[in-house]
């Protein structure tokens, strides 16, 4: 299938270089890898494949643009990431086809992530000149203490492939806002949309060698150098809790600073009570947002057994209408999951669910190539042992599991090793914040599907992550507290 011209001419305008020093770069080694579109399985570019030398280089230029950084006033790194708002706001079609054509996603999810992404350069250059300090005098009265924030220093960023703006911009923003310098690896899956925000972020008034992109098709080989490297001062990764757990280990050799956004299995809570109606808008939203490749995808949908029926009819009308077709062009509302890889494992994860019990009410099946296509489904009755009650999913199916009481609900919801969001719908308002205290989970929604908002701390608990993204706790993961005591004369 031959790409559009506005395509083509899209993809020409995005580097296939490293960005190091200011520079885009070949790799020192003369090594490329190619970058494909999960819906046709095409290339659409190929581009630098970054050495272990090549990422030691752009940390070299982080930590020698460390230190006037920081000294750039929190007014101008302010008006910096406006105006890279500004500009992503002119572009959002650019980004949007971009984002489809490398990840799959339908191409008005990319744009609501556009718009998603770009919250968080609005939002930290307003944070950028809000971080306040203290002043008090110590309770012996001999002194005055002092307490101010500085950068962290230069940061590592491992980017996964699913939001592969949003993700940049949640981490690039506040550590900017906060002046710490970055080198950024991205996704090898999806690599483009770095790489083209890292061209906007020049164009806005970054100094060269503020952020440095090196993608590679050898991240762990990269990672373990640059996390050895006793100049580096922060790690910020998003990607599965099995690798986040490995990068751990490396950065406490080190003692770094680091946020770990981790897996989740979050729980879909509809008690007897709620407003169906709304239930099942929410399941669809938290469910088949990013064709269900989220972290924040309701995997277990966990019904009251005497709405159960009703909610399984009303939701797998909507899924079985819904369209499947490459995320680029119009009009889709499922596109292509992001490698074959993820087609087998969603059709094995159905199959287990099908083994323990549970009944395929629409879809179940991978559709044929070309493109990583898995038909949106629904399975009801699932068993308690079923695979999905511990994994991830990662793909278009929602699993329904019944419950008889309140108490069993909170059981089944927290019986899992995550601890990212859940989700509850119920009218009771006691209930509702019975579930707020029990529910463990960093994040939750309140009869509502979405709750991911710039403004707010993004994070689990458990082995879903330590740290929080958004919100004035985001330029904080990049401050250090430094306290100062004057001596009373």
């Amino acid at each position: 299938m031959a790409l559009k011209p506005n395509e083509q001419e899209l993809l020409d305008r995005v580097q296939s270089g490293l960005a190091i020093g200011g520079k885009w770069e070949a790799s020192t080694s003369g090594a490329t890898f190619d970058v494909h579109d999960p819906a046709t399985g095409e290339v659409i570019k190929t581009i630098a494949d970054a050495t272990v030398e090549d990422a030691i280089r752009a940390l070299d230029s982080a930590v020698a643009t460390q230190a006037a950084w920081a000294a750039t006033s929190s007014r101008e790194r302010s008006n910096i990431l406006r105006r890279a708002f500004d500009l992503l706001m002119e572009r959002r079609e650019d980004f949007a086809l971009l984002m489809s054509m490398e990840m799959g996603k339908p191409i008005a999810e990319a744009r609501g992530e556009v718009n998603y992404g770009g919250e968080f350069l609005r939002w930290f250059s307003e944070e950028a000149v809000r971080v306040r300090g203290d002043y008090r005098q110590n309770p012996e009265g001999t002194g005055n203490m002092v307490v101010s924030h500085i950068p962290v220093g230069p940061c590592y960023f491992v980017t996964p492939w699913n939001f592969p703006l949003a993700m940049a911009t949640r981490k690039i923003a506040p550590a900017l806002a906060a002046g710490c310098t970055v080198v950024i690896k991205p996704a090898g899956l999806t690599p483009l949309t770095t790489i083209f925000f890292a061209q906007l972020l020049e164009e806005a008034g970054v100094p060269a060698g503020v952020v440095n992109v090196v993608q590679t098709s050898k991240s762990s080989a990269q990672s373990s150098a640059l996390l050895s490297d006793t100049r580096l001062r922060k790690l910020s990764f998003t990607g599965s809790t099995p690798v986040g757990v490995k990068l751990l280990e490396a950065a406490a050799q080190n003692v770094l600073r680091t946020s770990m956004e981790l897996g989740g299995n979050a729980p879909f809570v509809v008690f007897e009570d709620a407003d169906l109606d709304k239930a099942v808008e929410g399941a669809m939203l938290a469910k088949f947002r990013n064709i269900g490749q989220a972290c924040t995808a309701a995997n277990r949908i966990i019904v009251h057994e005497s709405v159960a029926d009703e909610f399984a009819r009303r939701v797998s009308e909507k899924v079985s209408a819904m369209t499947v077709g490459r995320g680029a062009d119009e009009g889709y509302d499922i596109g292509a999951l992001v490698e074959e890889k993820a087609v087998a494992n969603t059709a094995r994860l159905v199959a287990d669910a099908v083994e323990t019990g549970a009944t395929v009410v629409t879809g179940g099946e991978a559709i044929d190539g070309p493109g990583n296509f898995f038909q949106p489904t629904v399975i009801d009755k699932l068993s308690p042992q079923s695979a999905i009650m511990r994994e991830e999913i990662f793909g278009p199916v929602l699993g329904i599991i019944r419950f008889q009481t309140e108490d069993e609900a909170v059981e089944i919801a927290n019986n899992t090793e995550y601890g990212l969001v859940s989700y509850v719908f119920t009218e009771d308002l006691a209930r509702g914040h019975r579930m707020i205290e029990k529910l463990e989970s960093g994040m939750m929604g309140l009869n509502t599907g979405l709750v991911s908002n710039a403004a707010a701390p993004f994070g689990g608990i458990k082995q879903s992550g330590i740290g929080r993204e958004g919100g004035f706790e985001g330029i904080h993961e990049f401050l250090s507290s430094k306290y100062t005591l004057i001596p009373r004369s």
